[in-house]
C-alpha cells in the first residue's frame, strides 16, 4: 500500500511535532542539569541544539514531500 502525499504530510507533521516537543524537553533538561550559569555557553549550547534536530528530520521531510508515483 502506497501512501499519497496528503497522508504522508499528515503523518510527517504529527511525527515532527511530537519529536520536536520531546527534543525540546530533552535539550532543556540537559541544559538545566549540566550547563554552568554562563550566558555565552548557554547561547552556544542552544544554538547548536537548535540546529542539530534538523539533520534527522531531513529524511522525514524528504519523505513527506516526495511526489506521488504515476498510476499506470
Amino acid at each position: 500500500m502506497r501512501l499519497n502525499i496528503r497522508t504522508r504530510k499528515l503523518i510527517g507533521t504529527i511525527v515532527l511535532l511530537v519529536f520536536l516537543t520531546l527534543y525540546a524537553f530533552l535539550v532543556m533538561t540537559i541544559a538545566v542539569s549540566h550547563l554552568p550559569d554562563n550566558g555565552f555557553l548557554q547561547f552556544i549550547y542552544y544554538l547548536t541544539a537548535g540546529v542539530i534536530w534538523a539533520f534527522p528530520m531531513k529524511y522525514l521531510i524528504i519523505w513527506m514531500v516526495r511526489p506521488d508515483p504515476e498510476e499506470e
